[in-house]
Protein backbone atom coordinates (compact mmCIF):
# COMPACT_ATOMS: atom_id res chain seq x y z
CA UNK A 1 0.00 0.00 0.00
CA UNK A 2 1.72 3.41 -0.96
CA UNK A 3 0.96 6.02 1.25
CA UNK A 4 2.35 9.66 1.70
CA UNK A 5 2.75 11.08 5.27
CA UNK A 6 2.31 14.64 5.77
CA UNK A 7 5.17 17.04 6.59
CA UNK A 8 3.36 17.17 10.24
CA UNK A 9 3.52 13.33 10.99
CA UNK A 10 7.48 13.62 10.02
CA UNK A 11 7.86 16.97 12.30
CA UNK A 12 6.39 15.11 15.21
CA UNK A 13 8.48 11.87 14.64
CA UNK A 14 11.82 14.03 14.54
CA UNK A 15 11.11 15.99 16.87
CA UNK A 16 9.12 14.37 19.62
CA UNK A 17 10.12 10.70 19.39
CA UNK A 18 8.32 8.04 21.08
CA UNK A 19 4.73 8.74 19.93
CA UNK A 20 2.17 7.37 17.55
CA UNK A 21 4.02 9.59 14.38
CA UNK A 22 7.61 8.05 15.25
CA UNK A 23 5.25 4.32 14.50
CA UNK A 24 4.33 5.39 11.31
CA UNK A 25 8.03 5.87 10.54
CA UNK A 26 9.47 2.80 11.85
CA UNK A 27 6.80 0.75 9.90
CA UNK A 28 7.67 2.79 6.52
CA UNK A 29 11.68 1.60 7.92
CA UNK A 30 10.45 -2.00 7.89
CA UNK A 31 8.05 -1.84 4.85
CA UNK A 32 5.16 -2.37 6.04
CA UNK A 33 3.86 0.09 3.77
CA UNK A 34 5.53 2.13 0.56
CA UNK A 35 6.10 5.26 1.83
CA UNK A 36 6.53 8.06 -0.91
CA UNK A 37 7.55 11.37 -0.44
CA UNK A 38 8.92 14.60 -2.54
CA UNK A 39 11.20 16.78 -2.34
CA UNK A 40 8.80 19.78 -1.48
CA UNK A 41 7.91 17.58 1.51
CA UNK A 42 11.58 16.94 2.36
CA UNK A 43 12.24 20.95 2.44
CA UNK A 44 9.50 21.67 4.25
CA UNK A 45 10.22 19.18 6.93
CA UNK A 46 13.52 20.72 6.87
CA UNK A 47 12.35 24.12 7.45
CA UNK A 48 10.23 23.72 10.20
CA UNK A 49 12.49 21.67 12.28
CA UNK A 50 14.77 24.27 11.39
CA UNK A 51 12.37 27.44 12.74
CA UNK A 52 10.45 25.81 15.26
CA UNK A 53 12.97 23.52 16.25
CA UNK A 54 16.32 24.99 16.51
CA UNK A 55 18.03 22.34 14.33
CA UNK A 56 21.38 22.67 13.30
CA UNK A 57 22.18 22.12 9.47
CA UNK A 58 24.64 19.01 10.19
CA UNK A 59 21.65 17.44 11.65
CA UNK A 60 19.43 18.32 8.76
CA UNK A 61 21.39 17.22 6.58
CA UNK A 62 21.17 13.91 8.18
CA UNK A 63 17.52 14.17 8.16
CA UNK A 64 17.05 14.89 4.30
CA UNK A 65 19.50 12.27 3.59
CA UNK A 66 17.15 9.74 6.31
CA UNK A 67 14.00 10.41 4.45
CA UNK A 68 15.29 10.34 0.65
CA UNK A 69 16.20 6.88 1.48
CA UNK A 70 13.56 5.92 3.57
CA UNK A 71 10.57 6.14 0.92
CA UNK A 72 10.49 6.34 -3.08
CA UNK A 73 10.81 10.07 -4.05
CA UNK A 74 7.88 11.40 -6.20
CA UNK A 75 8.32 13.53 -8.55
CA UNK A 76 5.13 15.52 -9.29
CA UNK A 77 4.38 16.99 -12.86
CA UNK A 78 1.05 18.51 -11.91
CA UNK A 79 0.43 21.74 -9.65
CA UNK A 80 -3.10 21.59 -7.92
CA UNK A 81 -4.45 24.23 -5.97
CA UNK A 82 -6.94 22.60 -3.48
CA UNK A 83 -6.13 23.88 0.17
CA UNK A 84 -5.52 27.35 1.09
CA UNK A 85 -2.48 26.71 2.76
CA UNK A 86 -0.24 25.91 0.03
CA UNK A 87 2.55 23.17 1.49
CA UNK A 88 -0.58 21.08 1.78
CA UNK A 89 -0.98 21.31 -1.70
CA UNK A 90 2.20 20.14 -1.90
CA UNK A 91 1.10 16.71 0.12
CA UNK A 92 -1.45 15.97 -2.62
CA UNK A 93 0.56 16.25 -5.56
CA UNK A 94 2.93 13.83 -4.26
CA UNK A 95 0.68 10.90 -3.59
CA UNK A 96 -1.00 11.93 -7.03
CA UNK A 97 2.21 11.30 -8.69
CA UNK A 98 2.76 8.10 -6.94
CA UNK A 99 -0.97 6.90 -7.62
CA UNK A 100 -0.86 6.81 -3.82
CA UNK A 101 -4.14 4.73 -1.79
CA UNK A 102 -3.66 7.30 1.84
CA UNK A 103 -2.60 9.91 2.33
CA UNK A 104 -2.03 10.32 6.43
CA UNK A 105 -2.03 13.89 8.22
CA UNK A 106 -3.52 15.84 11.29
CA UNK A 107 -3.88 18.67 9.31
CA UNK A 108 -7.88 19.01 9.94
CA UNK A 109 -8.54 21.29 6.64
CA UNK A 110 -7.02 18.48 4.86
CA UNK A 111 -8.89 15.60 6.86
CA UNK A 112 -12.09 17.67 5.99
CA UNK A 113 -11.77 16.89 1.95
CA UNK A 114 -11.58 12.99 3.46
CA UNK A 115 -10.62 12.33 0.05
CA UNK A 116 -8.90 13.18 -3.25
CA UNK A 117 -9.12 11.96 -6.76
CA UNK A 118 -9.21 8.84 -5.34
CA UNK A 119 -6.77 8.89 -2.52
CA UNK A 120 -8.01 8.62 1.02
CA UNK A 121 -7.25 10.91 3.93
CA UNK A 122 -6.95 9.74 7.08
CA UNK A 123 -5.31 10.40 10.49
CA UNK A 124 -2.72 8.65 12.24
CA UNK A 125 -4.51 6.85 14.01
CA UNK A 126 -6.50 5.53 11.31
CA UNK A 127 -3.45 4.60 9.48
CA UNK A 128 -1.40 2.60 12.40
CA UNK A 129 -4.90 0.56 12.75
CA UNK A 130 -4.80 -0.13 9.23
CA UNK A 131 -1.22 -1.33 9.67
CA UNK A 132 -2.59 -3.40 12.67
Amino acid sequence: MKAVLDTNIFVSALALPGGQAEKAIVHAAQGSFDLVISKPIIHEVLGVLSRKFDREAEELSRVAVFLADLGSIARPRRKVRVLRDEPDNRILECALAAHARLIVTGDRTMLELGEFEGIRIVTLREFLDLLG
